[in-house]
């Protein structure tokens, strides 16, 4: 694998891709919030051969730049997506999205039909039902936000994601390795301007679209996830025409990182139809 980064609309975006670069389809994949790229490095080897992979930090997470004020919007970091798979010569792709970058991934398959050949939904965003009640909450009080120390916010951030693992020793790594980039004050500021940025509203607008949407969809999902219910997936297996939707007993949001191999299982599934 290789990694490097690249100027797009005047901010540098890493990515690092993967692959033999064969006959099928280049795969995609975007992240969600607060992650970053290395929620897929499990997954990444377990992809068939024949496919270039590409995996990306959006902006502001990971490697990637800080936003400094720039939009970050589902369709913000989609165009961006778009402006870099340009750079890269990609015409089309499997695009596999978890959690925001599921919402992203949904907005290039209504709005830029042309460029998604598949579409993979993991543990996604969707219609009006995320973000949590907790980061509602901390929304609401972002003027506050602001001023606290960048110590505890990172702190109250890690508790929170180690919710999202079944075993909460084995997702602290992982965990450490996201909120890097949200330490120290302008880490908390970056971290701000993201909270302030989630909008239900995005993927609502989206929804009565979903049914046109014509890529093969695979949806995946963990049994327990606290923060995106087993609703929102089956709502979205509703509303995707012929879509598939598998369900992962014992498993809660980080799905790539738990059952990479169910992950990969799905992406080989979905390249054949």
């Amino acid at each position: 694998m290789r990694g490097e980064f690249v100027d797009v609309g005047g901010v540098r975006l890493y990515y690092y891709a993967a692959g033999n670069g064969g006959g099928g389809e280049p795969i995609v994949f975007l992240h969600g919030f607060p992650t970053s790229s290395h929620i897929w490095r499990d997954v990444v080897p377990l992809v068939p051969d024949g496919h270039r992979v590409v995996v990306v930090d959006l902006l502001g997470y990971g490697r990637s730049d800080r936003p400094e004020g720039r939009e970050l919007s589902i369709k913000a970091h989609a165009e961006r997506v778009l402006a870099l798979l340009d750079v890269l010569r990609i015409s089309y792709a499997t695009v596999i999205g978890h959690d925001l970058g599921g919402g992203i991934a949904q907005f290039l398959a209504v709005r830029h039909p042309t460029r998604v050949a598949r579409l993979g939904l993991v543990s996604s965003v969707a219609f009006d039902e995320w973000p949590t009640r907790e980061v509602r909450l901390v929304k609401a009080t972002l003027p506050l936000t602001r001023y606290l120390p960048a110590m505890w916010v990172a702190s109250v951030l890690r508790t929170d994601l180690l919710r999202g693992y079944s075993d909460a020793q084995r997702g602290g790594h992982s965990v450490d390795m996201y909120i890097l980039p949200f330490e120290g004050a302008e880490g908390r500021d970056t971290l701000v301007e993201h909270l302030a940025a989630l909008d239900p509203c995005e993927t609502e607008a989206l929804a009565p679209r979903l049914k046109d949407i014509v890529a093969p969809t695979a949806i995946i999902t963990g049994a327990h996830d606290p923060f995106l219910g087993i609703g929102v997936a089956e709502r979205l297996h509703e509303s995707i025409k012929e879509s598939t939707l598998e369900v992962i007993s014992d498993v809660r949001h980080f799905v790539p990182e738990v059952a990479p191999q169910r992950v990969a299982d799905m992406i080989t599934n979905l390249v054949a139809r």
